[in-house]
């Protein structure tokens, strides 16, 4: 009996084994398998379902097809490799699976578009695997090809560079041929980030290197989406901060995109289909400035600008040029005229000829032919009028003349730039308004008011003489009001005439806020609000609008007497003021807009910033600070330095706010006090103790934000274990014994500079002593921070005794 059904079960096994074969190789194709390229075409998927290779149609054309893998189970189908991105294939197109050659992408014509060079051996089957890499294999399973060893513009999880490997970008979003931007872990073991001179392979100096030069060097992004350069003994150079988000639950994927910005994306996996895709890490961090080449257009195409708008770049052309291509939007722009030197293809002098757009902050930095220096602005657009060669005049630091000649690179918008460019035009040739360089119209307004007046003059005088009569009358009057509408003049103020402020009425700022519509943040002095004034260049400028409550309302003149050393300050790393207004029982003050927001977003957000930048940053705020306490005209103590007062301007430079604040808030003793101590976390302790307030306070906060800055972390965090959750006691503790490097852990270019770390972690230290005595001065501070001043062991920042 036991015979019979033993035979019966092994019987039984035997015919299911094809099934069980099928169910263990799901995923893999045999040797004559095909796909044809049409809408709706079936695809080869991976085990799981997360990726699929097959032909997907083009958003621009649908009847045209990549060979391609993407993500099959979210509703974007992000392409993460293809194959014919230079060629995209008409309907009917065929790929088949051969054992001699691979793949290979026929036309409905037979004509042999693309194949999976090369290929040694003989292919057994193909495999779409789990992690989006599809491989060729051989009977004993040997690789003969992956579409991971042959990337397009995109690294996925489990993926590995090995020197000389490399990623390049599309040309446009929806235009998958080879574009101007390479990734690329080269021969020395160096990734950077280049431009390339196409039609050709040359690659210009590269806008991002991690200078990690080593023959073994490999590029790994592992499955949890972190990224790193493995060096030898195993050490490694991180690029991405360690991912907090769980790879079971996200897809990952980097991308080098089209505009030449290194990106590390993330998505949800079970997507209800409103979620896309989440940047969380880019290099570099500003590519306008820092994608500056020698032979080459730059970011942008040549005679275009760069501007940076959340990380990524937009390129403009100026006024009095198009798009050379319309459909490339990152391409190189043309002159609306062709400039010529020979006098007879131009009849008439050069000013009947040209005239100059004027736009600020603007340069193309490497297109210079002539220097004039000292030069008045006058003589520098006379001299470019006067001079067929001449493009742009740029015209900088109040005497110096820079002209350039086509084809104009490396243009970008830099607002530290303090400059005007001088763009020559054709006259009559100027095409309308764009709303990335708007134009003034204040003065061609008035103008053309007083042509008008003039036409109109001429058509009334062969009237009667009555009518002649009531003409004279009105030109009179129009003329007086179009006169004193030119001449008007910013209202003056006691007390504020010695600065170059504007004085706004709250009817001015309400109508810049568009009625204070767009509230950027709030904290102790006000609600601050983003707006746009016409300023005296007549250029539209983007600012920031603080409304300060808590001030008193009938301390006039000392309102005006704190905004006007507010007004007279002047530091690199101060955010400046522009205006104020004092109507009625509105106070408002009005900075210039910093588009990087607050340190608080750059330090504490999923981006970690690197270390030589916030490094920099330290030290911007330390010289502000010296500054404000021992260089500007009035000594001012901020008392509430915080992250959140930190501003970044384009360059992610350090800009302090809110000072000088402090003393309209001491107007008002009977809310003061409270208010003023600053911000839990970052008060000094004789607030607390009723001693005297002196600019110690801002030096125990620096320290406190210093520690920030090194650890990227609040001073005050509860979702630590309870030993580190006040970063102030914490640092000590790592200091005494002897482990700084667990307050920069995972930093690979922190660690490799131990020594400023170190330096860096003791000055905070000597900040934070709660005896003000023992705290350094700003200046000593810089001094220190700088490697200049000698930093001696910093004593316990412990508590002290004060005598009644």
């Amino acid at each position: 009996m036991a015979f019979p059904l033993l035979f019966s079960l092994s019987f039984l096994l035997l015919l299911l084994q094809p099934f069980l074969t099928f169910a263990q190789t799901r995923g893999n194709i045999t040797i004559g398998a095909s796909l044809s390229a049409s809408q709706n075409s079936s695809s080869w998927l991976s085990p799981n379902g997360d990726f699929a290779f097959g032909f997907h149609s083009l958003d621009s054309n649908k009847d045209l097809f990549l060979l391609s893998i993407w993500y099959a189970k979210i509703p974007q189908k992000t392409i993460v490799w293809f194959a014919n991105g230079d060629s995209p294939a008409a309907s009917g197109t065929k790929v088949e699976l051969t054992a001699d050659r691979g793949l290979v992408l026929t036309s409905p014509q037979g004509q042999e578009l693309w194949k999976s060079d090369p290929i040694i051996g003989t292919v057994a089957y193909g495999l779409m695997n789990d992690t989006g890499n599809f491989v060729l294999l051989s009977d004993n399973t040997n690789k003969l090809w992956e579409s991971f060893n042959n990337p397009t513009d995109t690294m996925l999880p489990s993926q590995i560079f090995d020197n000389g490997q490399f990623l390049s970008s599309k040309q446009s979003d929806g235009n998958f041929s080879k574009g101007r931007f390479r990734f690329e872990l080269n021969s020395d073991g160096n990734l950077v980030l280049t431009t390339v001179n196409l039609p050709s392979d040359y690659t210009n100096e590269p806008y991002y290197e991690s200078k990690t030069n080593g023959s073994s060097n490999q590029l790994v992004f592992n499955q949890s989406g972190y990224m790193y350069i493995l060096q030898e003994n195993d050490r490694r150079f991180a690029l991405t901060r360690r991912v907090e988000t769980s790879a079971s639950n996200f897809y990952y994927r980097s991308t080098i995109n089209f505009d030449g910005v290194f990106t590390q994306y993330q998505h949800p996996k079970h997507s209800t289909g409103n979620e896309g895709w989440t940047a969380f890490w880019s290099l570099p961090d500003d590519i306008c400035k820092a994608s500056f080449v020698s032979t080459g257009s730059g970011t942008c195409g040549f005679n275009s600008v760069c501007r940076l708008n959340n990380r990524r770049p937009i390129c403009e052309c100026p006024r009095g040029y198009t798009l050379i291509d319309p459909n490339d939007q990152y391409g190189s722009c043309k002159p609306n005229y062709t400039q010529s030197c020979v006098d007879d293809d131009e009849p008439g002098s050069p000013q009947d000829l040209y005239d100059f757009e004027v736009i600020t902050n603007t340069d193309w930095p490497t297109s210079d032919y002539q220097l004039l220096t000292p030069f008045t602005e006058e003589g520098c657009r006379q001299s470019c009028l006067h001079d067929c060669m001449c493009a742009v005049a740029i015209f900088r630091s109040g005497d110096m003349c820079w002209k350039k000649k086509l084809p104009l690179s490396n243009g970008r918008f830099d607002a530290n730039l303090n400059g005007k460019a001088l763009i020559k035009i054709r006259k009559g040739n100027l095409p309308p308004t764009s709303p990335d360089f708007p134009r003034p119209n204040v003065k061609n307004n008035q103008k053309k008011d007083q042509e008008n007046l003039i036409i109109l003059g001429s058509v009334l005088l062969g009237g009667s003489v009555f009518f002649n009569c009531l003409l004279v009358g009105a030109l009179c009057l129009c003329f007086f009001f179009v006169y004193n509408k030119k001449n008007s003049q910013v209202p003056s103020h006691d007390g504020v005439v010695e600065t170059n402020l504007h004085c706004f009425t709250y009817k001015d700022l309400e109508a810049a806020t568009n009625g204070f519509k767009e509230e950027l943040g709030k904290g102790a002095f006000g609600v601050v609000y983003k707006g746009a004034i016409v300023m005296a260049s007549m250029y539209q400028v983007p600012v920031a609008v603080k409304k300060l409550h808590s001030v008193i309302q009938d301390g006039v003149k000392e309102f005006k007497t704190e905004v006007n050393v507010i007004g007279q300050t002047h530091h690199k790393n101060l955010v400046r003021l522009l205006g104020f207004c004092d109507d009625g029982l509105n106070r408002l003050l009005v900075y210039e807009f910093l588009s990087n927001g607050t340190l608080a977003s750059f330090l504490f957000g999923d981006l970690k910033p690197g270390w030589s930048r916030r490094t920099d940053i330290a030290f911007g705020i330390a010289r502000g600070l010296l500054y404000l306490h021992e260089e500007c005209s009035t000594q001012i103590i901020h008392c509430d330095i915080k992250p959140q007062n930190i501003l970044l301007d384009d360059y992610y430079n350090a800009r302090i706010s809110d000072f000088g604040l402090a003393k309209l808030l001491l107007l008002d003793q009977s809310q003061t006090y409270t208010a003023i101590r600053g911000t839990k976390g970052y008060v000094a302790p004789e607030w607390f103790r009723n001693m005297p307030i002196t600019v110690k306070v801002d030096v125990y906060s620096f320290g406190v934000l210093l520690l920030e800055i090194i650890c990227c972390r609040r001073n005050v965090d509860m979702e630590v274990n309870e030993a580190e959750a006040l970063l102030t006691d914490w640092a000590y503790d790592c200091y005494c014994e002897g482990i700084i490097e667990a307050l920069v852990e995972f930093d690979i270019e922190a660690l490799n500079d131990k020594k400023k770390v170190a330096r860096f972690v003791m000055v905070a230290i000597w900040c934070i002593q709660e005896d003000p005595s023992l705290r350094p001065t700003m200046r000593k501070v810089t001094q220190m921070l700088e490697g200049v001043a000698e930093v001696l062991d910093p004593p316990c920042p412990c508590p002290f005794t004060v005598a009644n």
